[in-house]
């Protein structure tokens, strides 16, 4: 799959604590800075109640859902840039990811102490914006110098990457991140063997905590919403400690415990789909007799491009692809019911994947 989620915060935010309720893992949890150092690596399964729907018409044997990998990263401090705290191998860590959840503390606790003696939602990720952007804008600098004695032989192309990172820089100086700073994709693919930090889509993940928000954390949850909002950034609140108790219940006893709350799904349903979305992801699927398999790709994902994440054998051997989709299949109840009403299409390798897609591939050995 190849797609991962980092998930960052200053330390005592709750990421690990939030990263174990996704995965089900055991990272450590502990109230001290720092106590992540080594990433940790886990998986999401992303929720999709077509799945059941699609094994009620084809009879199957495992299930398997779509995954997200997530990075569980050490805990960011002001003058990271500059190598404070874990410095450069935090940022490195950054660097590799694809999108970031940064989770920032949204709750008062006189048990978890605040790295900085107090909660501020939005002074927090300013911090961690902050130092992502000076990283950039060393970055930006850098290939500024380079490219500048590159643009003096006239090649025209260098020229218009040059203005790119002329005006990237200027608005990394003004703390723009790149993210805000080239909205432009064409624009974006003129640096992006640069891997900036900033241009990297973000939710910003409201922890707060295992009760109903006081007065006071709201408006601090109410205050990260909006700067998220200015940021272009996502945004989702989610109480990280009572989501991580339920996730060791039963799923009885946690459709139960949701019901009482009057939530149709979990705060972590609600965040792995977000997180998908971040990624502009969608979901397409295989199914025999053996195994229904949902998988990620995006958007914009082609009929070759599906047939290489399930297999590269498929990818290049590639002779075309049969197509229906699973709202097709949940209205007419079988395969040879779709075959009677048209609606099993052979594609060739362009075809634009559509979410809920199911696909056969037929490739040459």
């Amino acid at each position: 799959m190849g797609l991962t989620a980092g998930i960052i915060g200053l330390p005592n935010a709750g990421k690990s604590t939030i990263f174990n309720a996704l995965t089900s893992g055991s990272a450590a949890a502990e109230n001290y800075p720092f106590c992540t150092i080594e990433p940790n690596h886990g998986i999401a399964a992303i929720p999709d109640p077509r799945l059941e729907k699609i094994t009620r018409c084809i009879p199957t044997g495992r299930v398997v859902p779509a995954f997200l990998e997530l990075v569980d990263i050490a805990g960011l401090v002001k003058g990271a840039s500059h190598g404070e705290g874990l410095g450069n191998q935090f940022l490195g860590h950054i660097r590799e990811a694809d999108a970031l959840l940064v989770v920032i503390r949204c709750f008062e606790s006189s048990d978890v102490v605040h790295v900085d003696g107090e909660v501020n939602a939005v002074g927090d990720a300013e911090i961690i914006e902050t130092e992502l952007i000076i990283k950039d804008l060393e970055t930006v600098e850098r290939a500024c110098s380079r490219i500048t004695k590159a643009v003096q032989t006239g090649n025209k192309d260098l020229a218009v990457k040059a203005r790119v990172l002329e005006r990237l820089k200027d608005m990394l100086q003004q703390g723009v991140t790149a993210r805000q700073s080239i909205p432009d994709q064409e624009e974006r693919k003129l640096v992006y063997d640069l891997h900036l930090l900033t241009v990297k889509p973000v939710l910003y993940c409201a922890n707060t905590g295992d009760s109903t928000p006081t007065h006071g954390e709201q408006r601090q949850i109410d205050a990260l919403n909006a700067h998220a909002g200015k940021t272009g950034a996502g945004f989702l609140p989610l109480r990280g400690k009572i989501e991580s108790e339920i996730i060791q219940l039963s799923a009885e006893e946690r459709e139960e415990y949701y019901r009482m709350l009057g939530l149709s799904e979990s705060g972590l349903t609600g965040l792995a789909h977000a997180l998908y979305r971040l990624l502009d992801l969608q979901t397409f699927f295989t199914v025999n007799e053996k195994e229904l398999h949902a998988w990620p790709i995006g958007s914009t994902g082609t009929a070759l491009d599906a047939a290489g994440t399930v297999h590269s054998d498929f990818a290049s051997g590639f002779v075309r692809a049969d197509v229906y989709n699973a709202a097709d299949l949940e209205q007419l109840g079988s395969e040879n019911a779709l075959r009677a009403a048209g609606k099993i299409r052979s594609e060739g390798r362009e075809y634009k994947v559509r979410d809920g897609d199911i696909l056969f591939f037929k490739a040459t050995p």
